[in-house]
């Protein structure tokens, strides 16, 4: 079996270490918002060359709390891209505004900044493009466009721990607000649901710490409305030494990425195109053979992954929000993309396996 992602095998070197860890954690019952919360706080905020990160209890709270910490008028608009995961589109509507979409851009992930421009309205209060795969959205170009304008960037970055954009800036350090899921699966994973918020400005940096920890900054003194939403020291010990080798790991994928990119030659298949310095999270094909390439991948035990299988507009649960609105990319994306095995500790010979199968479809 050639497994999608091994996380034991990923991570097996660390446990001693971990484990080690977790037992005097025990024995101090420093269970939350402990020392090893501060610690990753302070290491990850570093790793993103940014001024502050804040951890919280997962992804979507990142998105949510962010959001809540701008103290936005209730249905102020806040533009994504239609090809995300739920989560995007939660977060705004948790936060009682109004989600506008707008399609990737041609053979990419990443929102199509030139179609941003005809959905900001006077109700646009925040842009959140979407880091989809590793990929990196330009936002100095967003910057250009919104210039003068009032309105934010938070950029959604579940997937890119670790990228950096064109001119070579790290993510976490590029918008007003970053946010990143630290779910199991993600390039910089715990061992449960965890997520932290990266912003540049103290100010942003006072909210959103009160609003994780239900609007208190000391023990019962509760001055806003906030969310039971803390990275628990647990988590933080896990990330700590899992975040010393996420540069690593990440080299790997990329390396594993060149590979497809130089050695998958089939007329069947399109590729992406991924942003200069992706980290892939996901390396996804597009080809309108997904059935039989499927039945080829079960044949070899080839695990493979769908990122994602519905555009934000065709999920059940907007199937009335985003009426008749219709988003070509995103649509390509969901209906002929699939996601490759990019483990970072796959063998040249599972990588070939994979490749000699795309091949022969």
């Amino acid at each position: 079996m050639i497994k999608f992602l091994d996380i034991y095998k990923q991570d097996k070197r660390l446990h001693k270490k971990i484990l080690s860890d977790l037992n005097k954690t025990f024995i101090k019952g420093d269970f939350i918002l402990g020392n090893d919360v501060k610690k990753f706080e302070k290491n990850f905020a570093k790793f993103c060359n940014s001024k502050f990160a804040i951890g919280c209890a997962n992804g979507t709270d990142a998105l949510t709390i962010a959001l809540k910490s701008l103290n936005l008028k209730k249905n102020s608009e806040v533009i994504i891209p239609a090809m995300t995961y739920c989560s995007t589109a939660f977060s705004v509507l948790n936060a009682n505004l109004k989600p506008v979409l707008v399609d990737t851009d041609f053979l990419s992930s990443t929102i199509d900044i030139d179609k941003i421009k005809k959905k900001i309205t006077k109700k646009t209060k925040v842009i959140m493009p979407v880091h989809l795969y590793g990929s990196v959205t330009n936002i100095s170009k967003i910057k250009k466009l919104i210039n003068n304008k009032n309105i934010f960037i938070i950029d959604d970055c579940a997937q890119a721990h670790g990228a950096s954009d064109d001119k070579g800036k790290k993510v976490g350090s590029i918008a007003d607000i970053s946010t990143f899921s630290l779910y199991p699966g993600k390039n910089l994973g715990a061992y449960g649901d965890a997520g932290v918020i990266t912003t540049n400005s103290n100010v942003i940096n006072k909210k959103i710490r009160k609003i994780r920890n239900l609007g208190s900054e000391k023990k019962f003194i509760h001055d806003t409305i906030g969310f039971n939403s803390r990275l628990d020291t647990i988590q933080a010990i896990i990330l700590n030494h899992k975040l010393k080798n996420l540069k690593k790991l990440n080299q790997k994928r990329k390396k594993i990425a060149k590979k497809y990119d130089k050695f998958i030659f089939n007329k069947k298949i399109r590729k992406i195109r991924y942003s200069k310095n992706c980290i892939y999270h996901q390396y996804v094909i597009l080809t309108k053979y997904r059935s039989k390439l499927i039945k080829m991948f079960k044949q070899k035990k080839i695990q493979y992954g769908f990122h994602y299988p519905y555009p934000i507009h065709k999920l059940k649960v907007f199937k009335n929000y985003f009426k008749a609105q219709k988003f070509k990319n995103s649509e390509i994306l969901a209906k002929e993309g699939i996601s490759l095995p990019i483990d970072p500790n796959l063998s040249n010979k599972e990588v070939s396996i994979i490749i000699n199968t795309i091949n022969k479809l």
